[in-house]
């Protein structure tokens, strides 16, 4: 693909480019909304599990720290005893660590979707290049990063000097508190400012998730190079796509020729068109073309036809006028109904008393149908 620079990538991505930065792993990813659900989903499962996890850990301590005297003098005792304390332990920890883990999951395929790549696994050394890092760090993309810094800073400042103001009233309130319960008020201020500095990081997530996916269009920009190159891989070489269209002929007509004996009758011109028809009571409304050719074409179709005890009839306005409007596989046309039943009955009338079948003198076809003045006629 040819090279070019920022300035000429100004067309946005195709389906393809975008399904190939995919499967590379370059999705749309914002580190600062994952972090903002993980720290508002911690926020509100302590502030209403706290009280749970308090009474389950004071527990967990207490017994953790009383132990049993058979254990100190049995080791297998105290292996016991012990694994029993780590598996209270992690009990304690699952939840908030499969909440923590199912937030993070989420976190980044609500914004690119789930992707798995190892191609973003792969060690990338130009990551180690201090003069690219050094470009990286004094670009846009720094001066944003820096600037969202500032910004998540300043929000959660202002809102936490704003929650010290509104609740200073409470605060002075714990020195004339019970000292039993003012731990459990103190701690319940704590939960509740915690879950407003967590939400006040969505809105640093509302900045960078439209940034992320802008820079991420920006990177993915093509160019009318990458675009003609593109489609010229798509299209393929001109040489391959002759051959197959090539082949594609050979199998069609491979798959006509096969047809041919499962014909009723085949109708010629007599020697330059052979069209050769099949009708299926209760399968088919109409008949049906099964095969037709021309020239070298026409010659097989017939020679197939003898073949296999197919009628050959030669009946040349007839012949001329399927093969110039009648398509492969489908039902003749309309205004052809008529000449293709004098043409049936003819043949079943051979089959049953050859000696009274009359070929029709004239075949009905209508003007607009009647290639008769007709110079030329179209390849099928």
């Amino acid at each position: 693909m040819a090279e070019d620079s920022a300035q000429d990538r100004d067309l946005p991505a195709s389906l393809k480019r975008r399904q190939q930065a995919r499967e590379k792993g370059q999705v749309a990813r914002s580190r600062d909304l994952s972090s903002s659900l993980l720290l508002l989903t911690g926020a509100i499962a302590v502030y209403y599990g706290g009280s749970w996890w308090f009474g389950y850990g004071t527990r967990l301590l207490h017994t953790a720290l009383v132990i049993p005297q058979a254990a100190t003098r049995d080791p297998r005792q105290m292996l016991r005893f012990v694994g029993a304390i780590g598996g209270d332990g992690l009990l304690l920890a699952l939840p908030l660590l499969l909440l923590t883990a199912l937030v993070c999951i989420a976190g980044g395929v609500v914004l690119g979707g789930w992707v798995f790549s190892t191609e973003a696994l792969a060690p990338d050394l130009t990551r180690l290049d201090p003069v690219a890092g050094l470009q990286r760090l004094f670009s846009v993309a720094g001066l944003v990063e820096l600037l969202k810094a500032v910004f998540k800073s300043l929000v959660i400042g202002v809102l936490l000097a704003w929650l010290l103001w509104t609740q200073r009233g409470a605060l002075m309130g714990l020195l004339g508190v019970d000292p039993l319960q003012a731990p459990m008020l103190l701690g319940s201020l704590c939960g509740r400012a915690f879950i407003w500095l967590a939400a006040a990081t969505l809105l640093v997530a509302a900045v960078d998730v439209p940034w992320q996916i802008v820079q991420l269009n920006k990177k993915l920009k093509m160019s009318r190079q990458d675009m003609k190159d593109e489609m010229r891989e798509s299209e393929g070489n001109p040489e391959v796509r002759r051959r197959l269209r090539e082949l594609q002929r050979e199998r069609a007509r491979r798959r006509m020729m096969a047809a041919v004996p499962k014909a009723d009758v085949v109708v010629t011109n007599p020697t330059h068109f052979a069209v050769a028809l099949g009708y299926e009571q209760g399968r088919h409304r109409a008949p049906v073309v099964l095969a037709m050719g021309a020239d070298q074409v026409a010659a097989r179709i017939r020679e197939l036809a003898l073949e296999h005890g197919v009628a050959v009839v030669e009946a040349p306005p007839l012949a001329r006028a399927l093969y110039r409007y009648a398509e492969l596989e489908q039902e003749i046309p309309v205004g052809l109904y008529n000449a293709v039943a004098l043409l049936l009955a003819y043949v079943y009338q051979l089959r049953a008393l050859p000696q009274q079948a009359r070929l029709p003198e004239d075949w009905a076809i209508p003007a607009e149908l009647d290639t008769t003045a007709e110079t030329a006629m179209p390849v099928h």
